[in-house]
């Protein structure tokens, strides 16, 4: 075997490198552990003392060391199907964007136009922008529409005899800067809700961004926090000097009021002490840690925390800063500082016209520190002294030193009190703080008077800085809400009892995998377990060093690769067991064997992968997780399978160790059959007819039962202490709601999932309240002794749900195309192509029709959503997997010297024959974890694996009798190869 060393060289720094990715969830595991012993069920307590430690060291690994957050950032993290938490889409109000850009005319028209544009957005997949401008085409009038947009502040950037292409290109572009703000707001805001491991990321192609907030149990204040309108304001500061006496003050009225406890050293107790000798103290190194360190810390709590402002001057004397910045605090320190400044005695002693404001975020070259601004507000009701949407513009650019700067210019108003501000600022060399959502973005210092509204903000910026800053100010110009348009909640309880189904399922599916390959296989099954259970290592190391997140799903494509992680060992066994029958030695037969399979191997693993593909680029949430793992399995299936058993048996051959690749029961199976596919072929192609035109009437007479995510709606998981009487809850919310209310067993006979159309339109917080009235008023009039809790909830509004129908469409068109493509490019022959779509589509219609024809008949849920549209990928993926196997071998036996003596169809039941065994076994381990996975995997991915399931059984069938049988109808039963084109067709 060539490239032996390269191989063990390979499989050695993987297994390393994986463990190095998962050695920051062992450590992260741990150090909760310890939160969760010390907490003794006090949340808040835990919550403490992880913050506490955040920017501590907990693994030192020699020549790195991670800090708690940095090791958390590192870690496998958990999704909210499994941790429990929260999972928003918020939706940029476009629509209020472009009236604020056009002025809010009251243009009759234009009003009417955005209208119908914002109607028509719910169920198109064109952009608010294209809607609308066709919508005012429509109107007839003929008053250009770049005429409204042509305003004062849009000078610049638009005119009124612009073309609708160019009108069309602003307003995008504006959109796309209103989305690029809200998602660094949106960031901001839930960093300082302290959620750990967030995700946040912009919806590519849409004004929509996805939000999961894991752990959080306070829905009501994170609506509140997202939804909240960002307003940007300039405020004039207070000098460090100005400052500085005051926290010295609030340091000892803390000092005084906590009764610290006396110490030996009475001079560092002694409250008279002078403020230059502790400036001297508070600049040295406070890790030093020696006892006279930590006496002053004991007698000065805020300063402990809060380092003053202060830089080493002239004789080595500390000295304050100039600027408005009074202080830092290290990122586990500021809840502690912010406790300390809100308390009443402190409150007492700080001025009215004073605020304390913490800066948006670390600079780089201290990125644990965050720094805290003195604000004077002005006026009587201590306000700004200028507001954002005076701003007209703002970008980032460099100056002449090629250094990020950003430019901002004003309006002619702004412009007037600018001129105020500044001169008075530079009068007294101030600085002007730049806030937002009651966070400075930045205090730049005044060096001169600033007239005519044009301004250039420098510092110590980078690049992405000044992008930052320059977003930050145009959003004060143009503001725009986000809401809500869709929502899942998931209660720890629901979470913890979808981690036990899914390890559990995970356990029992790889301990059947295990049993079955050793008893099957012989001492080959015994290799090939070693390689499955690498395979899992392998896969848990790349997800954890992708920083993917772990979902139920993705745990199910966990158990799923178990049972698909064999089939690169079973092609590779069943011929080996060939090339033994031809009476060659073990040594040869594993080399010929391994030669042989490696062709069938990656078209059938290249063509789930690029299923796996279409998913991560069309899917969301969960599905994202699942393509994910499904994507990472297939490659490390194909490295262990191919690389790490070949260097297993090359081992054991060394050591002249025996090998065997069946026990005397399995060794004959399906090993001499000889099927006549070809002559039956008709009669089963009636069958499938009779299945797939049943299937249909259901589909279009019955119809399915849609998910929340495509028909919008609110969800919710209900239980009950007791089991309750179905009917009688539907009745209830059917009173409650007035509309037809869906109420379904979900898994326990006291346990419930509700579906609502009610305020299926609106997405605010009143109507979220309204429905959760209703639903609890419909629920308690059951049964008042029966008490029900809510384990999970979930909204989808109607264009979500328009958008995931047309998106899931394009992913199953997309992936047909792909396959096809793929099998045409490599095979040749447009018939291989054909016989495998016809294959695909018989078994995405049949599992369609089935779950239309079972839906309330079975006692689970069947209905059509985005984890049904996983399944169904899935299933074609797995379906041409099979095909290809037969496809390869049809290939290899036309190249074969007597192929010439042979006709078309004689090749290709020869081909179905010998690659039986193989289609099988494979399909029977999927089957096995399936069927694992749909027992013990838990209620929310039952209707999902048993979509697998079954379509892996029809799939099975496509492959035998469907797929190759087509291509020899549709190359009429010629042998279009090599083979003369006289040969006899086989007699059907």
């Amino acid at each position: 075997m060539q490239g032996k060393g390269l191989i063990k060289f390979l499989v050695i720094a993987v297994s390393i490198a994986c463990l190095y990715a998962l050695s920051f969830t062992f450590v992260t595991r741990k150090v909760e552990r310890d939160a969760e012993n010390y907490a003794q069920g006090d949340m808040a307590r835990e919550k403490s003392y992880l913050d506490s430690i955040a920017g501590e060291v907990v693994y030192n690994l020699g020549f790195a060391k991670y800090t708690y957050r940095e090791a958390k950032g590192q870690e496998l993290a958990l999704g909210l199907d499994l941790k429990g938490g929260m999972n928003v889409t918020m939706e940029i109000s476009i629509d209020e964007l472009i009236r604020n850009l056009a002025e809010n005319p009251k243009d009759e028209k234009f009003n009417a136009a955005l209208t119908a544009a914002v109607s028509k957005s719910k169920t198109s997949q064109k952009s608010l922008v294209n809607l609308f401008i066709e919508e005012y085409k429509a109107t007839g009038t003929t008053t250009p529409l770049s005429t409204f947009f042509a305003t004062k502040d849009n000078a610049s950037l638009i005119k009124a005899g612009d073309s609708d292409r160019q009108l069309e290109s602003f307003l995008q572009k504006e959109a796309d800067n209103a989305i690029q703000n809200s998602y660094k707001v949106l960031r901001t805001r839930i960093d300082k809700f302290g959620v750990a491991s967030p995700n946040i990321q912009i919806q590519q192609g849409t004004n929509r961004i996805l939000i999961e907030l894991p752990g959080v149990n306070d829905e009501q204040r994170v609506r509140k926090l997202l939804q909240g309108s960002a307003k940007l304001e300039f405020y004039e500061t207070y000098a460090n000097q100005e400052v500085y006496p005051l926290l010295e003050n609030i340091n000892k009225t803390l000092s005084a009021t906590l009764k610290v406890a006396p110490t030996e050293d009475k001079a560092a107790t002694d409250s008279t002490k002078k403020s230059e000798d502790l400036l001297a103290n508070l600049g040295a190194n406070k890790n030093t840690k020696d006892s006279a360190t930590a006496k002053l810390s004991q007698e000065n709590p805020l300063f402990d925390v809060l380092r003053p402002a202060v830089y080493m001057g002239e004789n080595q004397q500390m000295a304050l800063m100039p600027g408005a910045m009074v202080g830092s605090a290290e990122l586990k320190d500021t809840a502690k500082v912010n406790a300390f400044l809100n308390r009443p005695d402190v409150k007492s002693i700080i001025p009215g016209n004073l605020r304390l404001l913490w800066s948006v975020k670390p600079e780089a070259k201290t990125p644990n520190i965050l720094s805290l601004y003195a604000i004077r507000p002005a006026g009587v009701d201590n306000g700004p002294v200028l507001t954002g949407d005076v701003i007209t513009n703002a970008r980032d650019e460099f100056n002449e030193r090629n250094e990020p700067v950003v430019s901002m210019q004003m309006n002619s108003e702004g412009a007037r009190e600018w001129k105020k501000i500044t001169a008075k600022a530079a009068q007294g060399h101030q600085s002007i703080a730049i806030v937002l959502d009651n966070v400075v973005y930045s205090a730049p210092g005044v060096n001169e008077e600033i007239a005519g509204g044009n301004s250039s903000i420098s510092g110590s910026f980078t690049v992405e800085d000044t992008k930052d800053l320059a977003n930050v100010l145009k959003a004060g110009r143009l503001p725009t809400t986000a809401k809500i348009v869709e929502e899942a909640i998931v209660g720890p309880t629901l979470g913890q009892s979808a981690i036990d189904s899914g390890v559990n399922s995970a356990v029992i599916g790889i301990v059947l995998v295990l049993v079955f390959m050793i008893a099957y296989y012989n001492t080959a099954g015994l290799v090939a377990n070693i390689a499955v259970l690498v395979n899992v290592f392998f896969i848990m190391g790349v997800l954890a060093s992708l920083n993917a997140v772990l979902t139920l799903p993705g745990i199910a494509g966990i158990v799923l690769t178990m049972g698909t992680a064999v089939d690169a060992n079973v092609l590779i066994y069943e011929r080996i067991r060939e090339e033994l029958a031809g009476g060659k030695s073990i040594r040869q037969a594993v080399a010929d064997g391994y030669k042989h399979a490696l062709p069938s191997i990656l078209d059938s693993q290249i063509t789930t992968f690029l299923v796996g593909l279409v998913l991560f680029f069309f899917g969301t949430g969960p599905i994202l997780g699942f393509a994910t793992t499904l994507m990472v399995g297939i490659i490390t299936s194909l490295f262990t399978g191919i690389f790490l058993t070949r260097i297993i048996f090359e081992w054991m051959l060394e050591r002249d160790m025996k090998i065997k690749v069946s026990f005397p029961w399995s060794a004959k199976t399906l090993q001499n059959a000889n099927f006549q596919f070809i002559k039956k072929r008709k009669g089963l192609y009636i069958v499938s007819i009779v299945v797939v035109i049943a299937c249909f009437a259901s589909i279009f007479i019955k119809g399915f039962s849609q998910g929340v995510d495509f028909q919008g709606g609110r969800t919710y998981t209900i239980r009950y202490d007791k089991p309750v009487d179905l009917e009688a809850v539907r009745k209830n919310l059917d009173d409650a709601f007035q509309k037809t209310t869906e109420v379904k067993v979900f898994g326990a006979a006291n346990q419930l999932r509700i579906t609502t159309t009610y305020h299926i339109d609106e997405t605010s917080d009143e109507a979220d309240q309204e429905v959760l009235t209703k639903l609890n008023e419909g629920l308690s009039k059951v049964d008042a002794s029966n008490k029900h809790e809510i384990l999970s909830s979930q909204k989808v509004g109607p264009s979500i749900a328009t958008d995931m129908k047309a998106r899931s469409i394009y992913a199953t068109i997309f992936a047909l195309l792909i396959i096809a493509v793929y099998i045409l490019v490599r095979f040749r022959k447009w018939q291989y192509s054909a016989g495998a779509a016809i294959a695909t589509v018989h078994d995405a219609v049949i599992v369609l029709g089935l779950f239309s024809i079972l839906d309330g008949i079975v006692p689970f849920s069947l209905d059509i959503d985005q984890h049904f549209i996983a399944a169904i990928l899935t299933v074609l993926g797995y379906s041409v997997n099979d095909t290809v196997v037969v496809f390869d071998r049809i290939r290899e036996d036309l190249n074969k010297p007597n192929a010439l003596n042979k006709n078309f169809g004689e090749i290709i039941n020869h081909a179905i024959n010998t690659t039986l065994s193989r289609t099988v076994i494979t399909s029977l381990t999927i089957v096995f974890v399936l069927a694992v996975l749909f027992v013990f995997g838990g209620e929310v991915i039952r209707g999902f694996s048993f979509a697998i399931l079954i379509g892996i059984i029809v799939g099975t069938y496509s492959s035998i009798f469907l797929a190759a049988p087509a291509v020899y109808d549709l190359s009429k039963g010629e042998h279009f190869e090599e083979a003369p084109k006289k040969a006899e067709p086989v007699t059907p």
